[in-house]
């Protein structure tokens, strides 16, 4: 019962990550399903039986929020599908010995990712344009592939692309890419079931992480717009490559002496992506605040000058002072 409450709990956790970063839910959930020794192909296939659930009310809550391209997602999800269904199916017919390392080094490559990618500026403008069916369904169908051979990865494969694109807002391309998902969990969780039967999903564990995952749905859609994305990224990107290194390790048959040194090595690393990350956030935040100074400041000069009685002196002596160097008060 306690195994089952503490999978409950990262299903919440999860849910909550992938809501305010439109990924990392396959990521995190697989990652301690390895790290419990479960089964890569029996993880995989749990954690998308539970997303089928969570991508669902995760959809629905996005779309009441506003947070969905529904254009987008019809030209993502299917490709994405048929990526998936083909994952589920390779990974299915690897062994267990030989899927462990596969699926650890795409979980360790992709949380690695996560940690370059929110160590740097998140891209905030927007580019005129919208986004074609020749981008979009690539991008679905590699990203479907990556999410059921990995356990995970729709989204980190998905939603950085769709953010460098700069085509859409950041709050439509993570509810567009979590309802787009919902499709793509179908698909893998069909794929595993031909591949693994009804013995390869692990039953009380899936209602478990979609128990926890379905409490903090409507919870996620409501803080993307309130989380540092800059700090959640790295933070999860850090916890991912930790917790994979052990198997690939393992699978690389490194020393035990080496271990201690690559361990703390990536903490290290962690460590340095989470100090770029606050910073990026933080430098953000100042630029944020000078525009919206400058907006705000522009307007209230020009007001009270036109509404005081000696606005026209006030403005002649501006200009005065303005011709002599001395220039407004900023």
């Amino acid at each position: 019962m306690r195994k089952l409450l503490v999978l409950a709990f990262v299903g919440l956790a999860a849910q909550l990550v992938d809501g305010a970063l439109g990924m990392a839910y396959g990521l995190t959930s697989s990652t301690l399903l390895l790290l419990a020794g479960i089964a890569p192909a029996a993880a995989s296939a749990s954690v998308h039986l539970a997303e089928v659930g969570t991508t669902f009310a995760a959809g629905v809550a996005h779309w009441r929020f506003g947070n969905v391209d529904w254009r987008v997602v019809g030209r993502i999800a299917v490709p994405g599908a048929l990526g998936a269904f083909a994952g589920a199916t390779f990974l299915s017919a690897l062994s267990t010995a030989a899927a462990a390392p596969w699926m650890a080094a795409i979980l360790f490559t992709l949380g690695a990712y996560l940690l370059v990618r929110f160590a740097r500026p998140l891209r905030t403008e927007r580019r005129a344009g919208r986004l074609r069916s020749r981008f979009l369904s690539p991008l679905g169908l590699v990203a479907g592939f990556v999410d059921a051979t990995g356990g995970g990865g729709w989204g980190p494969v998905a939603t950085p692309a769709l953010l460098v694109s700069g085509r859409l807002e950041p709050r439509r391309v993570i509810g567009s890419v979590d309802t787009a998902e919902f499709l793509v969990a179908g698909a893998a969780s069909v794929g595993f079931l031909i591949g693994l039967g009804s013995e390869g999903f692990l039953l009380p564990m899936v209602l478990a992480l979609l128990a926890g995952g379905l409490i903090a749905a409507p919870v996620a859609a409501w803080l993307v717009r309130l989380v540092p994305a800059q700090l959640l990224g790295a933070a999860v990107g850090g916890v991912i490559v930790l917790t994979n290194a052990r198997t690939l390790m393992r699978a690389l048959d490194l020393g035990a002496g080496v271990r201690p040194v690559a361990y703390a090595l990536l903490a290290l690393a962690w460590g340095v992506a989470f100090a770029f990350a606050l910073r990026a956030l933080l430098r953000a935040r100042r630029a944020r605040t000078v525009v919206a100074v400058a907006r705000s400041a522009t307007p209230s000069r020009g007001a009270s000058t036109a509404e005081s009685p000696g606005g026209n002196v006030a403005t002649e002596a501006s200009r005065e002072g303005t011709v002599a160097g001395s220039g407004p008060v900023r």
